[in-house]
């Protein structure tokens, strides 16, 4: 599966709250973002757009 996020900004944020990431978040947050954008895709192209637009999310 393909990264979809900067990790290092992630762990950042996560720091900043104080907690930690198991290593298996990031696998699932890629499969979360995979799905959202594989959705929006589809959402362009039924109204013929070839360009996502944040309304497509």
């Amino acid at each position: 599966m393909e990264d979809y996020v900067v990790k290092s900004k992630i762990k950042e944020y996560a720091k900043s709250k104080d907690i930690r990431i198991a290593g298996d978040f990031f696998d699932g947050l890629n499969k979360v973002i995979q799905y959202k954008l594989d959705k929006a895709v589809e959402r362009a192209k039924e109204n013929g757009r070839k360009t996502l637009r944040g309304f497509d999310l």
